[in-house]
């Protein structure tokens, strides 16, 4: 994920979080058009180190967009891109071993983690 996510979560509403907003879209347009394309993962239909690098990512990249009320990946916008996620985590070993997303949730909001 580029630097221009995590300024979008990191700034309040206004011209920097629009361009923030804009330059993320278009990463991740840029992502799903090139780097995923019409695969179910990055790799083809089994996952690979791409997949796997950018997995953890997108786990916790949903957990802050529900904390912060901004969302990047919707199944309108960016219809692959959505489903990767979600085909990524139905992956057992992967199931397995992602971190609980009402736990990550819990646990920035008490720690007062913002982003």
């Amino acid at each position: 994920m580029g630097p221009c996510i995590w300024r979008l979560f990191r700034t309040t509403a206004g011209e920097e979080q629009e361009k923030a907003k804009k330059e993320s879209l278009e990463m991740l347009r840029a992502l799903e058009e090139h780097g995923l394309g019409d695969k179910k993962f990055f790799g083809g239909d089994k996952i690979g180190i791409a997949d796997i690098a950018f997995g953890g990512v997108a786990h916790w990249l949903e957990v802050i967009e529900d904390l912060v009320g901004v969302k990047l990946i919707e199944a309108h916008i960016f219809p692959r891109l959505h489903a990767w996620t979600k085909n990524f985590k139905r992956v057992p070993i992967i199931k397995e071993n992602l971190p609980d997303y009402s736990e990550m949730l819990l646990y920035l909001k008490r720690e007062g983690i913002t982003f």
